[in-house]
């Protein structure tokens, strides 16, 4: 069975006027995002109730909308358990799903530098930059587990403020992909 090469177009990414513009916006919102870090974190908690109240509300009416033959009791389940979950952070404990979404993200800085520690170590070069990049999300986990309190009020923030911040200066530096033109 012969395999024939397909040629991929290629993308050039040099930044361009537009990719300041684009970027800047970004690492705009992560500044503020990181100077507000607990009200960041307080409107990321009421946004991810809302998405789950609605979210849940179209699940369900979608399930048992007369154009459907029948609805699946999981759907009707799943739409019910995501309406209760958006009322529950929406209405009795938004610090709850505040300290919730805090162990969620404790949990992963844990997870990705044990991988990372883990691969790291099985590989015979560049080995020390992997263990480093796992320790550093390990040590993080360690101390949002250890100072929850003062976490939660601020890691989801920080992350969101971060990770804005991040995305304008790569935009800003790489550019963005465009194929490019036909010869």
């Amino acid at each position: 069975m012969a395999m024939d090469i397909v040629a991929v177009p290629s993308a050039t990414r040099k930044p361009t006027g537009w990719d300041l513009l684009v970027g800047i916006a970004p690492v705009l919102a992560g500044l503020v995002l990181l100077g507000e870090a607990a009200l960041a974190t307080t409107m990321s908690v009421w946004l991810i109730g809302w998405f789950a109240l609605v979210s849940g509300t179209v699940v369900l009416l979608a399930t048992l909308s007369p154009s459907r033959s029948a609805g699946s009791w999981q759907s009707v389940l799943g739409g019910a358990a995501l309406i209760v979950a958006g009322l529950v952070i929406l209405l009795r404990f938004p610090v709850l799903g505040i300290v919730d979404l805090t162990l969620v993200g404790a949990a992963m800085l844990l997870g990705s530098g044990l991988t990372r520690l883990v691969f790291g170590w099985a590989l015979p070069v560049g080995r020390w930059w992997l263990v480093v990049g796992g320790l550093v999300p390990m040590l993080a986990g360690l101390f949002v587990l250890l100072h929850l309190g003062l976490a939660s009020t601020q890691l989801l923030g920080f992350l969101l403020g971060g990770q804005a911040l991040l995305e304008g200066i790569a935009v800003i530096s790489t550019g963005r992909p465009r194929p490019e033109p036909a010869a």
